[in-house]
């Protein structure tokens, strides 16, 4: 701060600084501002003195100028006291001596303008001694502390109650009189100030006498409230507050209880502010310590509870825990000490002085207060009076009375609520210190509920201002909490009241889903650990809800049910919670927990939804299951009972459709499920793969059609469910935006959310999105009005291009549409002009049509490339996916059977003598009513259908433009038509096969129907591959109808001609478009027909073999779905069923424990295929093999199935087809081969057929006596398994063979006989002689006829003979194709030398035979398992490709030749000495059994195909399997045995190998089977033999 007296001035103090500091301090006097003037005059004063006391200025000087100054202020000596003051402390700490005296001498010298008295007040009594004021300092010490004393501390002596008995008795009487009259309190006053003058009484005592009275006449408010108020005024203000504590005090003993008078009295002088709540409240008891530690003390107890209720405790424990827990409770019985503060809190509450009961509430741990019974209470009565007006203004239900509240009679209680916005200020305050303690009052609930109520209603209509609604969103909100804190928690603590839990959904059904969700996640995950009581609710409800669920059965239902009602009613959070954790464990749970929750509330199924939701979106669980390929059966299990549960009670689906829907645009698709299931329970819509036929046909009628026979189970009742369904969808606006993001999610699933999971469930999920996609849109467009349809599927470029759907998905939601669009134009021309014809009418529906279509011709050009439309037409490509089966075809047959069965059912209530007549006219009108229906629909599809094929004949014209080639018009109709159209569903299989037929008929130019069918079935395994389960069954479906027109084709010249002959998709030249004259040459032929659906049925062996060789998971299951959908119509042809059998046998085999579900799947064909070997043909009868130039076929002729690039752009002719199907076997030519000479194609042609065709009949060509050298072992074997002669065109040309049917006939009666007894064991010698007279019998009966099974059996029971030679063979083969390496020369020697061929051509030819081998040995031999690794070592070394040959082509071919002359020569010998080689065959038989199975197998081995070679192929073709390498091996050791017996007869016997008939071979085959069944069961002695013969050897 500046000095305010410059240096200056006290220099030149006489001559002007004097009257400069007179002149400062007249104008600091004069100043306005008090204190600032005050403040400067102290400062001015100060500095004066200072100077003073430094020797600058004299102290007489000094006080002079303090003289003038003094009279300025009234208060200036008092400021100079202070002055003076301050500076005897400064001075007295000062060592220099001088100072101190300067300041005495001013002091001394001012004394006259400061009186003694002050200056006694504020000096040091040192500096008063120095001074001269005081004699003595140390005196005048003692004598302030006595005076201080006596003033501050010394008591009057008051007369005690006793002492002055009459004073007080009569302060009592004056208080205790009858106070009605005109008494008042100021009356009453003055008598009482006037005996306490008289009486000498103490204050204290009579302000205590005071208090007890009014104790005791608590009904005197008025009176005694203005007469404590007054009597304060004399007394200081804390007494009241401490003689209050001191009576509280007095109660505090561990057996005091206060008396709840003293607590009104307390309240009452605490609500009129006579005292302060923080002065009493430390005089109460227990202190806010012993509460939060006795209330954290609750928490543990009741977590103590919950421990011990969730613990499992053996019985022999249950006894002792049990007396334990006795003992505690009667412990704790013991009274607990009086808690004042709650004493007085309850009071506060009854008089209504809510601003001091919420501080107390504010001191102690929430609830805390409220959870004591009293204090409950007293709050909800308070709060009853508070909302009492408004109650009874709004919230009153109809009809009800009710019982009116009074108002409290204070006038300091809370103001009455009159309007919403009122019980904002006090009542929703009340309600949250309640918490979950209203659960005492349920009048209260209900009335709190009702206003929620009442206020909603107000809240959702509209009309209101802005400002109204922002304090109606405040007040909104407000509810919300009031809810979430009061309401729920408190129904938790009723017991089991259902009308409160329908109160509250009353309020609760106004509120958003959302809200509600939001609400009960908190009541469940949050609200019960807010407080203990809660906690022990839990924890019961829990233990209850295990009691219940543990004995919940099918039969028990309803008293469970009721059961599990009455837990719901308080705690459903928990209790469902429950429920669900056990139906995601035990499926068989989900019908009887479905049955038992009808006893339920509304809220109840509203908080079962949210359960739901909440279970499915747990974040901690798997949807996968460990093995990453299945869905959890936890989500199956969950989305079951979804189903059921929605469907059977009405429970709101909002919430869990819009789950789906954000699971769906988050990109995950496990919860479609749920869908799925919601869909097929309230709308009886299935999504099936394994509908039969019958029901797929059904399924392409009218409505109740669909209805009677295209479902599994008859679906009833679904109407209700399936509208609520419906009204949920529209009234969220969920339909379309469902579809849309399913038809996005397909192939979210593959490119987004498959990642890394396999692909077994990748191609589950997509199956499941794509299946309910199917589902949902069959319901939407089922179950919507027409204009609620239209109005939410935009059109298909929208679709497409906005929304990204996938085509087939984009026309699959608007299908529908075009539907409904046509018929209702087509209706409304029909009004507008009555022309009944029926020309006017097809004229009208194709108007219509264009009218509806025109505009989606063009939205679907923007749909793909331009030049997709240079090959077909936008109206082309509109019209295939804008029509349905309905469209194309009536099925007669579907409507026949359903009339039938109302026909029989009609038949059967007219039979039923015990049904009452009403009750059967009543069924028999039903029948009669649907069959009507039925009809009239048939009618009415067929008039439709009849239309629709006009409008297709007027439009077929435009449909492919074709104008690049006809090649790539088929790729374009298939790419984009058929191919996406066949997977989508079954009905969709069935429509595309029917489509490419009805295009076919319709002589559609520029189609080419051969190429169409050509490219369906050539290359499938890509198609196949890329498929998931269920669209591999449906391609199935697709394929088997495309097969089931072809093989009607196939199967009857006369069809072929009239519905192919001349028809344009049957040419053979693709000339330049537009022309397409029906040149006759140009023509498939019906033969050559035959020889393309040979080809075809080829192709589909050799791809499902490839994908069943491949190992590949989904290659496998998806080859053997389609080959299970196609089994009516494929395999046909003998020689393929039995490679396809033996390739699944080994997948059996493989998969058995790798892969079960793979196994299951190839069990299940291989029995269905094994049923269908009767109706199998050779493939001679399958197609006729025209014969080459010269007369003989050598053995290895095949003729193949399909070449290269067949017809595609190449003429097609016989010679040329047989050219291709031959080149098809040999795979490295497969593409690019040309035509090849005869005698090259009858070389190459089956070292190949790996893959499929050809058994060992095709293998053998054997011209006999009058053949016509064309009918293939093939027929023979047909002759056996069917035991019917063949009955095409080439038998009837056989000559003496075709006359032998009855003896043929015979024989096969005599192979039965003779089977049976091959059951029965018997000696070798037995044997022997059966087998003898029964060859005898067999001669005579039929030479032609020779059976095939004995050659098989003696064959394979000497192999089975000789482990230890097979060993050796093994051996020596490994050896010997070491030893060679690569270069493997053909022995060709004469086929009559005695010398046997090198084992390496063997090989090689039995390769090429094997290849093609269909029987696979029928029992397997220990010894034949022993040898299985030196197999596989082999095998390991030698395979390298299964579709290499062993031999070059150069070695291969001329091997083949030499075969070939030397059969033709033997053909012509064998013609004349015929006769004689059978007898002489028959008893070689006969004579000796030894040599008859190794000249068997020799032949075999030659004819045949059983190979060395094949020891070092594992899996080299189709007809391979685990039990075909036995076979070999055995086959093996019995040609090494074979070769050095009898050569004599060998001679013979190579003679007929070559050129010898088929039915030998097989005859001797038969032969061998029959042996080896019998030696299996004895011949061990033989066998034994063979061990010496072979070490001979």
């Amino acid at each position: 701060m500046a000095a305010l007296l410059p240096a200056e001035w006290i220099k030149n103090w006489e001559k002007g600084g004097k009257s400069e500091f007179v002149q400062l301090c007249r104008a600091l006097s004069e100043n306005k501002n008090h204190d600032v003037g005050f403040r400067d005059i102290q400062q001015a004063l100060y500095e004066l003195a200072y100077h003073v006391v430094r020797g600058n200025l004299k102290h007489d000087q000094a006080s002079n100028v303090l003289g003038d100054v003094i009279e300025f202020r009234e208060d200036m000596p008092s400021i100079l006291a202070d002055v003076f003051c301050i500076l005897d402390i400064e001075t007295s700490c000062l060592e220099e001596k001088n100072k101190r005296d300067h300041f005495t001498q001013l002091v001394l010298a001012c004394l006259y303008l400061v009186s003694d008295t002050v200056l006694k007040e504020r000096l040091d009594p040192e500096t008063l001694e120095s001074l001269g004021l005081i004699k003595q300092s140390q005196q005048f010490n003692q004598k302030s502390v006595k005076i201080k004393t006596k003033l501050f501390y010394k008591q009057q002596k008051f007369n005690l109650l006793r002492e002055e008995n009459e004073g007080y008795a009569k302060l009592i009487a004056e208080l205790g009189q009858d106070l009605s009259g005109n008494i008042t309190s100021d009356l009453i006053l003055e008598n009482i100030k006037s005996l306490i003058g008289c009486f000498n009484l103490d204050p204290n005592r009579v302000l205590d006498i005071i208090l007890e009275v009014y104790e005791c006449r608590p009904e005197y408010d008025d009176f005694f409230v203005p007469l404590i108020e007054s009597y304060m005024y004399m007394c200081e203000p804390q007494t009241l507050c401490h003689i209050l504590g001191f009576k509280f005090k007095f109660y505090q003993d561990p057996s005091g209880e206060t008396p709840s008078s003293l607590y009104r009295v307390a309240a009452v002088l605490l609500q009129h502010n006579l005292i302060d709540l923080e002065d009493l409240y430390v005089h109460l008891l227990p202190g806010d310590n012993a509460i939060i530690e006795e209330h954290k003390r609750e928490i543990v107890e009741a977590k103590q509870i919950v421990r011990k209720l969730t613990m499992v405790v053996l019985s022999s424990e249950k006894t002792e825990e049990k007396e334990k827990e006795k003992e505690k409770e009667e412990e704790k019985t013991e009274k607990p000490p009086d808690n004042q503060k709650l004493g007085l809190l309850e009071a506060l509450l009854k008089i209504g002085d809510w601003h001091h009961a919420q501080s107390i509430m504010d001191q102690m741990p929430p609830f805390y207060s409220t959870s004591h019974k009293p204090i409950a209470i007293a709050l909800c009565q308070l709060v009853h009076v508070t909302i009492e007006p408004l109650y009874r203004r709004v919230g009153v239900p109809k009809g009800a009375k009710g019982s009116p509240i009074s108002s409290l009679p204070n006038k300091r209680a809370p103001k009455q609520a009159e309007s919403f916005e009122e019980l904002r200020k006090e009542v929703f305050n009340m309600l949250c210190y309640l918490g979950p303690h209203l659960s005492h009052d349920p009048i209260l609930f209900a009335k709190v509920v009702r206003l929620g109520k009442a206020f909603m209603k107000e809240f959702q209509s509209d009309g209101s201002k802005q400002e109204d609604k922002e304090k109606m969103e405040t007040l909104f909100s407000c509810l919300l909490s009031i809810t979430d804190q009061v309401l729920l928690p408190s129904l938790s603590l009723m017991d089991c009241n259902a009308c409160m839990s329908e109160e509250l959904w009353g309020m609760f059904k106004t509120f958003p889903y959302q809200y509600r969700y939001r609400l009960y996640g908190q009541w469940k995950n949050e609200t019960y650990n807010s407080h203990p009581l809660l906690v022990k609710v839990k924890a019961q409800t829990i233990d209850r809800a295990k009691y219940i669920m543990k004995r919940l059965t099918k039969e028990n239902v309803k008293p469970s049910g009721r059961q599990i009602g009455k837990l719901s009613h308080s705690n459903p959070t928990i209790l469902f919670d429950y429920i669900l954790s056990q139906i995601q464990k035990y499926d068989n749970l989900i019908t009887p927990v479905v049955d038992s929750l009808k006893y339920l509330t509304s809220l109840n199924y509203d908080v079962l939804a949210y359960c739901i939701i909440e279970a499915l979106a747990n974040p901690e669980k798997e949807r996968m299951k460990h093995d990453d390929t299945t869905i959890s059966s936890w989500l199956q299990s969950l989305a079951s009972f979804c189903g059921a549960v929605f469907r059977k009670y009405p429970i709101e689906l909002a919430g869990l459709l819009q789950y789906v829907a954000n699971q769906l645009k988050a990109g995950k698709s496990f919860d479609l499920l749920i869908l799925k299931e919601v869909v097929q329970k309230m709308a009886g819509i299935e999504i099936t793969e394994e509908m039969t036929m019958e029901q797929l046909e059904a399924m392409t009628g009218g409505e109740q059609l669909k209805a009677e026979g295209g479902y599994f189970g008859q679906i009833r009742n679904t109407k209700k469910s399936s509208q609520r369904l419906k009204d949920a969808l529209l009234d969220h606006d969920l339909a379309l935006p469902l579809c849309l993001l399913m038809a996005q999610q397909r192939n979210g699933v593959v490119f987004q959310e498959g990642g890394e999971k396999h692909l077994k469930l990748v191609g589950k999920l997509y199956d499941q999105c794509h299946d309910t996609l199917v589902q949902f849109g069959g319901f939407l467009a089922s179950n919507l009005s027409t204009e609620d349809y239209i109005k939410r599927v935009p059109s298909i470029d929208v679709l497409c291009n906005e929304f990204h759907t996938p085509h087939d998905a984009a026309f699959f939601l608007s299908r529908p549409m075009y539907a409904h669009h046509i018929s209702s134009k087509y209706d409304e021309l029909k009004k507008a002009e009555k022309g009944n014809k029926q020309q006017h009418k097809v004229h009208k529906y194709i108007t219509s049509c264009e009218l509806v279509m025109a505009p989606v011709h063009e939205a679907v050009i923007s749909l793909h490339l331009p030049k997709v439309w240079d090959d077909i037409s936008p109206q082309f490509y509109a019209t295939f996916w804008s029509l349905t089966m309905y469209d194309l075809a009536v099925p007669h047959s579907s409507y026949d059977r359903e009339v039938n069965k109302l026909k029989v059912q009609m038949k059967a209530i007219d039979d039923n003598q015990e049904m009452p007549p009403n009750k059967k006219k009543k069924e028999k009108e039903r029948c009669t009513a649907l069959q009507d229906k039925l009809l009239e629909e048939e009618k009415k599809q067929l008039e439709h259908v009849q239309r629709v094929l006009q409008r297709l004949k007027l439009e077929k014209d435009n449909w492919l433009l074709a104008k690049s080639t006809k090649n790539e018009t088929i790729t374009k109709f298939l790419q984009l038509c058929i191919f996406p159209r066949c997977i989508f569903s079954a009905i969709d299989a069935v429509y595309c096969a029917h489509f490419v037929e009805l295009v076919h008929q319709q002589k559609t130019p520029n189609f080419s129907t051969l190429l169409c069918y050509d490219r369906v079935f050539s290359d499938i395994i890509y198609t196949v591959a890329s498929c998931t389960e269920n669209e591999a069954s449906r391609y199935g479906r697709f394929l088997c109808c495309m097969l089931e027109t072809v093989t009607r084709w196939h199967s009857d010249r006369v069809i072929y001609e009239k519905e192919c002959g001349n028809y344009p998709g049957f040419l053979t030249i693709l000339r330049a478009t537009g022309f397409d004259g029906g040149n006759k040459a140009d023509q498939l032929d019906y033969e050559n027909f035959r020889h393309v659906v040979h080809k075809w049925h080829y192709k589909l062996t050799k791809a499902s073999v490839h994908c069943l060789e491949t190992g590949e998971y989904t290659h496998i299951r998806n080859i053997l779905i389609v080959l299970t959908k196609i089994l009516p119509w494929y395999p046909k042809v003998l020689n393929l069923g039995q490679a396809l059998e033996r390739r699944v046998h080994k997948i059996c085999q493989e998969e058995k424990e790798k892969r079960p579900d793979l196994y299951a799947l190839a069990m299940g064909y291989s029995g269905q295929l094994k049923s269908r070997k009767p109706f199998m043909i050779p493939e001679n009868e399958f197609h006729h093999k025209d014969p080459p130039a010269r007369n003989a076929v050598p053995a290895t002729v095949q003729n193949g199935p399909g070449g290269a690039g067949m017809p595609t752009s190449v003429t097609i002719n016989t010679v040329r087809l047989e050219e291709g199907t031959t080149e098809e076997t040999d795979k490295l030519k497969e593409k690019s081969q040309g035509v090849v000479k005869v005698i090259n194609k009858t070389v190459n042609a089956t070292p190949k057929v790996t893959t499929s065709n050809g058994s060992s009949a095709s293998n053998s060509k054997i011209i006999k006596e009058k053949d016509d050298k064309e009918k293939s072992g093939k027929e023979k074997d047909k002759e056996k398994k069917d035991k019917t002669p063949a009955a095409t065109p080439e038998m009837k040309a056989l000559g003496k063979d075709g006359k032998d049917k009855p003896k043929e006939e015979r024989a096969n009666k005599e192979e039965k006989a003779r089977e049976i007894k091959e059951k029965t064991p018997k000696s070798d010698k037995e044997k022997e002689k059966v087998k003898k007279e029964e060859k005898a019998s067999k001669e005579e009966k039929s030479k032609t006829v020779v059976t095939i099974i004995e050659s098989k059996s003696t064959a394979e029971k000497e192999r089975e003979k000789e482990p230890s030679r097979e060993r050796d063979l093994a051996k020596e083969m490994k050896s010997k194709e070491n030893a060679k390496g690569g270069e493997k020369v053909p022995v060709a020697g004469s086929l009559k030398s005695p010398v046997p061929r090198s084992e390496t051509s063997e090989s090689e030819r039995e390769q090429k035979r094997r290849k093609v081998d269909t029987h696979s040995s029928p029992s397997h031999s220990s010894t034949v398992k022993d040898n299985l690794n030196e197999l596989k070592e082999s095998s390991a070394k030698h395979y390298i490709n299964h579709t290499t040959p062993t031999l070059s082509k150069s070695k291969e071919r001329e091997v083949e030749k030499k075969d070939l002359d030397k059969s033709r020569e033997r053909s012509r010998e064998r013609e004349k000495k015929d006769e004689k080689d059978r007898k002489d065959r028959k008893r070689d038989h006969s004579n000796s059994d030894r040599e008859v199975p190794q000249d068997s197998t020799k032949r075999r081995k030659e004819e045949n195909g059983t190979t060395g070679s094949s020891k070092h192929s594992k899996s080299e073709s189709p007809s391979d399997s685990p039990r075909l390498n036995e076979k070999e091996k055995e086959k093996n050791k019995s040609k090494s045995s074979g070769k050095e017996k009898g050569d004599s007869i060998k001679a013979e016997k190579m003679e007929k190998s070559s050129s010898g008939s088929k039915k030998e071979s097989r005859h001797d085959k038969e032969k061998t089977e029959k042996k080896e069944k019998r030696d299996s069961t004895g011949g061990k002695e033989e066998k034994k033999h063979h061990k010496s013969s072979d070490k001979h050897r």
